[in-house]
């Protein structure tokens, strides 16, 4: 573990140096190293600080990793002038997969002073060694009144609520 952890901070640091150095090159250097990473002469309208901020994202991505396709789809809409409609539900769709419970996953919320545990389970959900068809049961049963289980729990979809003008509540 010590030898990853070592790798992952050499690997920083190398990247630091790279961006660093990017900044410390004219506009000629930026162009010649824009060449060699994009394969074709940087666009001649290209500020130098747009030159190096670019640089530095495309180093990053090939370095990390680069954004999630359904993340690109979202900025591309968004910078495209594209309906907000589209937008609100792009946006809803992408924070829907990112919330969504996987079988296994242990959900935490502290009550009166006490943590409470739930565990996803693949029908159900499982609190104080009793299963419960849904996230609100699970609230009623750790509160005694009732809640929406996803919003008790920190899970509310805000985004879908607020863009179909519904209650969030």
């Amino acid at each position: 573990m010590a030898g990853s952890r070592g790798r992952k901070g050499s690997q920083a640091a190398s990247l630091e140096h790279e961006i660093a150095h990017l900044r410390g090159l004219d506009l000629a250097g930026l162009r010649s190293r824009w060449k060699g990473v994009f394969r074709r002469p940087a666009p001649s309208h290209l500020s130098r600080h747009l030159l190096v901020g670019i640089l530095a994202y495309r180093l990053q991505a090939d370095e990390l990793g680069d954004l999630a396709p359904d993340t690109v789809r979202l900025l591309k809409q968004l910078g495209g002038g594209g309906s907000t409609v589209e937008a609100v539900r792009l946006t809803s769709e992408l924070s829907q997969r990112r919330t969504a419970l996987r079988v296994g996953t242990i959900l935490v919320r502290e009550w009166n002073g006490n943590p409470q545990r739930v565990m996803v389970m693949a029908d159900n959900f499982a609190w104080n060694g009793r299963s419960f068809d849904s996230l609100s049961a699970v609230a009623f049963a750790i509160t005694g009144t009732r809640w929406n289980g996803h919003r008790f729990f920190g899970l509310r979809d805000k985004i879908r609520a607020a863009s179909s003008g519904g209650d969030v509540s």
